[in-house]
């Protein structure tokens, strides 16, 4: 049950970890989210996670935000080992179902990527 967790070792929470991946990460786009993916030292998955407020409200913000981190906790092989993800949301996105979102992250997460 543990491998099916989000503990606070896979969290990116320093602010300017999250300036070195926006700077040397490979981005990726679909229709809702943008992937980020950049290297760690660390050797384990950690993710980070954007929403901007041109998203909607703050319930709107914490909704996209839960469905993210369940993807995560739920699908954590499609994460590559010793890197850091940040997904971010796009503005305007429509409310998303679980479904939905899980779709559109997995084609995500499953594209080729230049790592």
């Amino acid at each position: 049950m543990k491998e099916q967790s989000y503990r606070k070792l896979e969290r990116i929470t320093n602010h300017s970890r999250y300036r070195t991946i926006y700077q040397q990460g490979v981005w990726r786009s679909s229709r809702h989210f943008t992937t980020i993916t950049c290297s760690n030292d660390r050797g384990t998955k950690r993710l980070g996670i954007t929403v901007t407020k041109k998203a909607g409200n703050a319930v709107r913000r914490n909704r996209i935000k839960r469905l993210i981190r369940e993807f995560f906790r739920l699908n954590k092989s499609l994460f590559p080992a010793g890197y850091d993800v940040v997904v971010m949301a796009r503005r305007n996105m429509p409310p998303l179902k679980y479904q939905e979102a899980y779709r559109e992250l997995t084609e995500l997460f499953t594209r080729k990527a230049n790592i």
